[in-house]
């Protein structure tokens, strides 16, 4: 090339150069000082697109994670107010034991009255425990309901026995007599809106399982219009019972929570005055099948813990008041311990309210089982996806750290070449000394 002074085309092509270097230095210098090979859609334009979709859905799932764990706390909270609730009722037994026992005086009884009615109150406290402002276990938060009456089922009896069965005729589920004779007599107790009820009669001849089994209440019970508060009927329970055998069911007169059977004890007495207790041990055998409720509207929690719509479970608690229990009335009668007759029926009734608090605290330790599973699947499924983004945004520092000394070297090299082709034109001046 000849000796020019205008264009210095030496010098222009190293600029060129020398800016390349540059410009892939800066980009070096980019992916080493933020760690991503990736810091714009100019670097990879499919690869970001690819990433910011990855990086959405992890912060999606880690909030869905977070979502789990507030969850969690929430029904924690509602199983420490169900727990002290069973703890209470467990008191509560032990006190209508104590006052069915003879040997305390009716003060003794009234006494232990007033500590009954403390714990009755006390379990209404529990009910109003909350959560973020939101009450938990006083009803408000249940799943949809119809209105539904107490169903109380007997299946310790002869499979044989119906409602007309003679009490003398009786036995039990393996057919053995109850040895229930002419000369025995009868005892009904039964708790209905908080008011306990007692009828007592002579067993003698003809006496059938109805007569036990149809109740009268005064005006403080709700009833059919007959005077018949509490329904006997044949219940077949092909589907439902365990051992797919016919049981005997009791019946409230009408739906809700006002008309529930919260207790109801049968026993047979002697001539003598003594209990029959094998007679009893099949006859008072009345356990809760179906739970009285009043209709309500679908009022239960939804937990979202998906990165997707619609990824909830449904969560409904149940009423734990002391009235839902079947411990108070509706006009604030509450359970009475102060005769012996009262104390007994008080019994049953407390075991039917300890299944129902049993029940609703299965019902929150299944949901806490699930919420910490779902928990760990949401960590796994957020460190997955953040692994694959990582390989495709995460820059290969020895990699990248080997490329930014490369084009530090170079840039330094066309530098020093670009003064060197800067003083190729000075060698002209020779020419016009």
């Amino acid at each position: 090339m000849g000796m020019v002074v205008k264009n210095n085309m030496s010098a222009v092509r190293t600029l060129n150069t020398l800016n390349q270097n540059s410009s892939a230095l800066q980009k070096s210098l980019a992916k080493v000082s933020s760690g991503m090979k990736i810091n714009s859609a100019q670097d990879d334009a499919a690869g970001y697109a690819i990433s910011e979709r990855m990086r959405v859905r992890i912060r999606s799932l880690d909030q869905a994670n977070q979502n789990s764990q507030n969850d969690s706390s929430l029904m924690k909270t509602a199983e420490g107010a169900v727990s002290n609730t069973i703890e209470i009722l467990k008191a509560l037994k032990e006190k209508a034991i104590n006052s069915a026992n003879d040997s305390n005086t009716d003060d003794d009884r009234k006494t232990i009255q007033k500590e009954v009615d403390q714990f009755i109150d006390q379990i209404d406290d529990n009910a109003l425990t909350s959560f973020n402002g939101k009450y938990l276990v006083d009803g408000t938060k249940n799943n949809a309901t119809s209105a539904s009456k107490t169903i109380l089922l007997n299946q310790s009896l002869s499979t044989a026995t119906s409602t007309g069965s003679n009490l003398t005729d009786l036995a039990n589920r393996a057919g053995d007599s109850l040895e229930i004779s002419t000369d025995d007599k009868y005892q009904v107790s039964w708790v209905v809106n908080g008011t306990t009820q007692t009828k007592t009669g002579a067993v003698g001849t003809g006496t059938t399982l109805s007569t036990l089994l149809t109740v009268t209440g005064g005006a403080a019970k709700e009833t059919d219009g007959s005077g018949t508060a509490i329904e006997k009927d044949k219940f077949n329970l092909d589907v439902y019972t365990p051992d797919k055998k016919p049981g005997i069911a009791l019946n409230a007169s009408a739906a809700g929570v006002t008309s529930q059977i919260s207790g109801f004890t049968i026993s047979i007495i002697d001539g003598q005055g003594n209990v029959k207790k094998a007679a009893n041990a099949a006859l008072d055998q009345f356990k809760q099948y179906q739970r009285a409720e009043n209709k309500s509207g679908d009022n239960s929690l939804n937990f979202h813990v998906g990165a997707e719509a619609n990824v909830a479970i449904k969560v409904g608690l149940g009423d734990m008041r002391s009235e839902a229990l079947g411990l108070k009335g509706s006009a604030g009668d509450k359970l009475s311990v102060t005769t012996k007759d009262n104390a007994n029926a008080a019994i049953n009734a407390i075991e039917n309210a300890l299944a129902k608090a049993l029940d609703q605290q299965t019902t929150i330790g299944a949901i806490e089982a699930r919420l910490e599973y779902t928990s760990s699947n949401l960590t796994t499924s957020s460190e997955n996806v953040q692994a694959a983004e990582s390989t495709i945004r995460d820059a290969d520092m020895a990699k990248e750290m080997t490329n930014y000394t490369k084009n530090n070297v170079l840039l330094q090299a066309a530098q020093s070449m670009l003064a060197q082709a800067n003083q190729n034109s000075s060698a002209v001046l020779s020419l016009l000394q």
